[in-house]
């Protein structure tokens, strides 16, 4: 089952030791979680900057970034939704990234 989720993080919160440069461009590694159910907000989906496993056992508490919502599923268990227009809009206006 294919499904569309529209995540919105706040870079201010960024960790900017967590991000690498790699081949093609600057990256951050995030672990996104999808739940079945909404939360109160109407939100299905956490994201987080990835932990190391160093990280996990020891209990540290995960830099969430920001949350998301399904708006669209290939099989009919949730009405389609039109993404946000700040969704629609990604990677045009990163000229005022902290980063």
């Amino acid at each position: 089952m294919s499904k569309l989720i529209a995540l919105s993080i706040d870079v201010n919160k960024i960790n900017k030791e967590r991000l690498y440069q790699g081949q093609k461009g600057k990256y951050l590694n995030l672990t996104v979680a999808l739940n079945d159910e909404p939360d109160q907000y109407g939100n299905h989906a956490s994201a987080w900057e990835e932990q190391t496993k160093e990280e996990r056992e020891a209990g540290q508490q995960k830099n969430y970034l920001g949350n998301g919502k399904v708006f669209w599923t290939d099989n009919g268990s949730s009405q389609p939704q039109q993404a946000s227009q700040s969704s629609q809009n990604l990677g045009q206006d990163d000229d005022d990234l902290p980063f």
